[in-house]
């Protein structure tokens, strides 16, 4: 017997055993064209046997690198914090006592219990009822680890991923999540679900299923860094319960999904109710451990925002985040606050804010020309704001992603500049010369010069004001448009702006709509104006591409509500996506943050930094507040103070 014994790493391993393997099959060969049974090659002459060589195998270097990683975990940049045995994320408790209600709001009248598609809008938590392959940690920038896949495999360039199924993995109804089922999710989700995913998913080429439990993603050619996670988020959904209906479609039907919650009951617009799915078979992974503590999650819809405010303070919900200034300031004087019931806590935070501004419809011919939205900026008082209605709570937003080191500032150098150069003739000359300022009102004769300026811009880009009434030198049309608002609170900050404006000949109109017309309008950018926060995170990628992408401009349901067909920028959401370290990621979005600034596609607003919190005082919490904040969902009722804290009170 000849035996040969491949002693490698097992990243190594396909290669050496593919080599090992050609080897044999060719002493298969020759022991079979002389006869002689592979088994065993005998001996000649009882005194010397006669071994036959086995043939020279040539292996290429190469065939040596290694192939694929499979790993517990993956992070776009760096080391995982989290070995292959850890047994619980550090800001839980792994002991925190299950059971109790956590009652919660919503401003949203739903009328779906789909929440991937266009039409409807969806009820308030659906999210809780799916999990996705793997879960992101909260204590890194972006890490995930295993959940319904407990590994994952990838090349060094990462153009592809295999993904290896937990074999107890089971949806809701007890039944297998296979790979055919994320094959399923993938695809239902590109083909009928929101536009949006098929921008998301833009990067993957496809899905197969290997085997029941070995599903492999194919990644498109380019820098596939992040694609990976994105495949590893995608919400898991059982192709057997979706056989024979139209995904697309709004649906009362309670939906079978693979978390830790399911739907219990529903009453269309006003109510839904989750409970804990008492044979989660992922109840004790690590990444779920100490977390989902809540027996029953309930939501409750309240579509005026002070009746939502007041039915907190009686006690109808119990944890609220405040986003009204004057409020927090002035609404929480109660006795219940002041005996410590009602918890209330700013927690600052240093993450990416994002943009919440004004957003002009650049679709629009009224908002084409660059020179009429800088112009616009004039009509944003936040120095004025800041005094007399934000109780000084807020910072003006000056970069798409304020509030952290992915913030562009100054002027443009070094790697960053070396980015932009290429593109010196299709951006404004400023951008290299200048850095980025909006209209700052409290500097000596600064509303005046500011006036002035946004005149001089508006008479360029051929408009003029008669009879104190601003319209085109051409047409004489006037200059007018309608702002669309959702929340009662904001109208008063709209009509400063709107008083502002006049000041220029501009006429704004205000319109108030309930939240589901303006879900509705926005994803048909049907509008002339908007108020919208994109939110950003620490490791920015292919979101960028739903955001800000000329493809995204035509897609809707996209995120690119300004409608914003810029090359550079399209350039930069690509070098975003594709960036290969931290110091990369960095210098692309400050490069990216540029250009959108100098694009005048918004009129920034205001920034917090934190959260402003409001809870009932019969919370548990962990002592550890991860990187990326507080989340209710690692709660658990304290069964010593719900015991003297009965709900509601004066």
């Amino acid at each position: 017997m000849i035996a040969y014994v491949a002693n490698t790493k097992p990243s190594r391993m396909y290669s050496v055993r593919r080599a090992v393997s050609s080897m044999l099959v060719a002493i298969g060969v020759m022991a079979f064209s002389a006869g002689i049974p592979f088994a065993s090659v005998q001996a000649q002459d009882t005194d010397k046997p006669v071994i036959n060589p086995a043939p020279t195998v040539e292996v290429q270097e190469a065939e040596l690198d290694p192939l694929t990683t499979t790993s517990h975990g993956i992070s776009l940049y760096g080391d995982l914090k989290y070995g292959p045995d850890f047994q619980h994320f550090d800001y839980v408790n792994p002991d925190a006592p299950k059971g109790g209600t956590l009652i919660q709001s919503s401003i949203v009248a739903f009328d779906t219990l789909n929440p991937f598609t266009l039409k409807g809008t969806s009820a308030a938590g659906l999210g809780l009822i799916y999990d996705s392959l793997m879960v992101a940690s909260a204590d890194e920038p972006y890490a995930m680890y295993g959940l319904i896949a407990r590994s994952i495999e990838v090349p060094q360039d990462r153009s592809f991923a295999i993904f290896h199924l937990d074999p107890r993995a089971r949806f809701q109804d007890g039944s297998e999540i296979t790979a055919d089922d994320v094959v399923f999710s993938y695809e239902v989700l590109v083909e009928k679900g929101s536009p949006v995913y098929r921008q998301y998913f833009s990067q993957i080429e496809g899905a197969e299923a290997i085997d029941d439990l070995t599903v492999k993603f194919t990644f498109k050619p380019g820098n596939n860094r992040e694609t990976p996670m994105t495949a590893a988020g995608i919400s898991i959904m059982p192709k057997k319960f979706w056989e024979g209906k139209d995904f697309s479609k709004t649906t009362f039907e309670i939906p079978v999904g693979s978390g830790a919650y399911k739907v219990a009951s529903i009453e269309a617009g006003r109510r839904i109710t989750y409970e804990r799915v008492k044979d989660y078979w992922a109840a004790d992974l690590p990444v779920n451990r100490g977390q989902s503590n809540f027996d029953t999650i309930r939501y409750d819809t309240y579509l005026d925002p002070e009746v939502q405010r007041q039915a907190f303070l009686a006690g109808e919900y119990m944890v609220r985040s405040e986003h009204s200034s004057r409020d927090w300031s002035t609404a929480y004087d109660t006795p219940a606050v002041e005996r410590g019931d009602i918890q209330k806590k700013f927690m600052p935070d240093h993450l990416p804010v994002g943009m919440q501004a004004y957003v002009m419809n650049n679709r629009l011919p009224l908002f084409s020309d660059w020179r009429v939205r800088k112009a616009l900026q004039y009509g944003f008082d936040f120095q004025w704001l800041s005094q007399a209605m934000f109780y000084g709570a807020y910072k003006r937003t000056d970069s798409y992603f304020v509030n952290s080191d992915l913030a562009s500032s100054g002027i443009p150098t070094g790697d960053e500049l070396a980015l932009l150069e290429p593109y010196r003739d299709q951006l404004p000359p400023e951008l290299f010369t200048q850095p980025f300022k909006l209209p700052n009102f409290d500097e000596p004769d600064g509303r005046r010069k500011a006036l002035r300026d946004s005149m001089t811009l508006l008479n360029e880009a051929g408009w003029e004001v008669r009879d104190k009434v601003l319209v085109n030198k051409e047409t004489g049309q006037p200059f007018r448009f309608e702002l669309v608002i959702r929340q009662p609170g904001i109208e008063k900050i709209a009509l400063v702006m709107k008083a502002r404006l006049k000041q220029l000949g501009v006429q704004m109109d205000i319109r108030l709509i309930d939240t589901g017309q303006w879900v509705n309008r926005i994803q048909a950018f049907d509008f002339e104006a908007i108020t919208f926060w994109w939110q950003q995170s620490l490791t920015p990628g292919n979101e960028q591409r739903v955001f800000w992408s000329s493809e995204a401009a035509d897609q809707p349901g996209s995120r690119n509500f300004a409608g914003i067909k810029n090359p550079v920028v399209d350039a930069m959401v690509d070098k975003v996506a594709s960036a290969n370290s931290w110091e990369e990621l960095v210098t692309a979005t400050h490069a990216l943050d540029r250009v959108l600034l100098w694009g005048y596609y918004v009129i920034p607003q205001y920034y917090l930094g934190g959260e402003r919190l409001a809870w009932w005082n019969i919370f548990g919490h962990p002592d550890t507040v991860p990187l990326k904040g507080e989340s209710v969902m690692r709660w658990w009722i304290d069964p010593d103070k719900a015991a003297k804290l009965p709900m509601g009170g004066n």
